[in-house]
Order: structure tokens, then C-alpha cells, then sequence
């Protein structure tokens, strides 16, 4: 059965990056305890028994480590590292047969009802509306489209039983042609100290939809990954979504 008390262990893999320190206030604020904190290149392994539960937001070259670590500790990990490939994911299924996984492009409560109300809209309005992702971050972001981009992207994608990858449309440039059908397209825009702005546009004809997420702080983000690693502890092995913390 899931704990519910407060007072949780908390061990944050990157805790001296943006995020980590984010995430070590917000932990502070929920009333839990950062234990162990691990930065670049240190391995969790040693510290990780100390933990309820570990939090990555780290680099994709660390992940197998600090999967390791949790598999080995025996405690559940919430992974919101972005710009994540297909290995990447291979390490995560298999991390999931021993120990709770949660993995996701964005910690945000908002953002995860956004991709609740994206996939809804998918199923509903058919493959005769047209879907464009867009994003924008600050100028220092190294990977795009955005890890949520590709998520909301994701979630529109299953609604229509197709593959992301094989439908994805990305850095549209000279002489593309007409938009192919059942595409789902990305605009990426960089610039400035933007936290975090995306919006999905479902275009029909003579009317369009538009559902979008600013994001002011990323302290949303922080609080939304403490909620979901605190809602992960205690749970069976497998693979979880912010969905699940939702209860959508």
C-alpha cells in the first residue's frame, strides 16, 4: 500500500542544477527531507538504501547508474531527465519489472492535465484535424523539441493509434510540399528566460482549437515531481505516468 505521511526520504541525483535546487526547496516546503543529494558525475549507488525515494534530473549518459542504484537500493525513481532515446527507454522498461518507475518530459500538474485534455481532443475531433505542437524556452534549452513537446505530441498520437515517430514533422524548411496527412507537427522557439510555454493547435477547417500551458516558475515543476515521487513510494513494481498521481 502507497505511504501517505509526510516525512519522506528524499535522495535528488543533479540537486546542485536548476532543477535540483528547485526541487530541494520544494521538498523542504512539502515537509519531507532531502537526504542525499548526488551531483555530475557521482554515483548514487552507496547512498541510495538511505532513501524512500530518488528523483533524476540529471543527464540520459547517467541514467543505467542511477537505475542501477535504485534497483539495487530497492526503492522506487521518478526520471524527468529530458532528451531521453530509444536505449534510454529500453533501461527504464527493464528497471520496471523490480522497482516503480515514474518517467516524464514535465513534472507539472498542469501539464500533465494538458496531455489528459490533448489526448481526449485527438479521439474526439478524428484524423480530419490537423495537430501542430508548439514550444518555447529560454535560450539556454539544449534539446528540442522539448521533452513536454514530445510528450503532448505522445499523448495526441495514442488518442489516434499511430506512431509518434513515423508521424512526426519537425524544422519545416524550403520546399516541403503540402502538410502530409496525419502528420503532428513541431515549432520550436528559443529565447530569453522563458520557463516554459507549449500549446497544441488542433486545426479543422474554418475553425480551429487551441489548448496551451505557461509556465511562470520552474518551481511548478519541482513541486509537481516532489507530489509524484512521494506519491510512488510503496507502489508495485512497473511503470507509472503523472497521470497515475492525477488519478486520470
Amino acid at each position: 500500500m502507497a505511504m501517505s505521511q509526510s516525512d519522506k526520504r528524499f535522495g535528488v541525483i543533479g540537486h546542485k542544477g536548476r532543477m535540483g535546487q528547485a526541487i530541494a526547496e520544494a521538498i523542504e516546503e512539502a515537509g519531507h527531507v532531502l537526504q542525499v543529494g548526488v551531483d555530475e558525475g557521482g554515483n548514487p549507488g552507496p547512498l541510495a538504501a538511505q532513501c524512500d525515494v530518488l528523483v533524476d534530473f540529471s543527464v540520459p549518459q547517467a541514467l543505467k547508474t542511477n537505475l542501477d542504484a535504485a534497483k539495487v537500493a530497492g526503492v522506487p525513481i521518478l526520471v524527468g531527465t529530458t532528451g531521453l532515446e530509444e536505449t534510454h527507454f529500453v533501461q527504464l522498461a527493464e528497471a520496471a519489472r523490480s522497482i516503480p518507475v515514474l518517467q516524464t518530459g514535465n513534472t507539472s500538474l498542469g501539464v500533465t492535465l494538458l496531455a489528459h485534455l490533448v489526448r481526449e481532443a485527438a479521439a474526439k475531433l478524428g484524423p480530419d484535424w490537423d495537430i501542430e505542437v508548439l514550444e518555447m524556452h529560454h535560450r539556454a534549452k539544449v534539446d528540442a523539441p522539448s521533452g513536454t513537446a514530445k510528450l503532448l505530441g505522445q499523448a495526441a498520437a495514442e488518442a489516434r493509434g499511430i506512431e509518434l515517430s513515423s508521424h512526426m514533422e519537425s524544422g519545416r524548411h524550403g520546399h516541403t510540399g503540402a502538410r502530409r496527412e496525419g502528420a503532428i507537427g513541431f515549432a520550436t522557439l528559443r529565447g530569453g528566460t522563458v520557463a516554459g510555454e507549449h500549446s497544441v493547435i488542433f486545426a479543422g477547417v474554418e475553425e480551429r482549437l487551441t489548448l496551451s500551458h505557461s509556465a511562470e516558475n520552474r518551481a511548478i515543476f519541482a513541486r509537481g515531481a516532489v507530489r509524484g515521487a512521494a506519491w510512488l513510494i510503496g507502489r508495485e513494481p512497473g511503470r507509472y505516468r503523472m497521470e497515475d498521481v492525477l488519478g486520470l
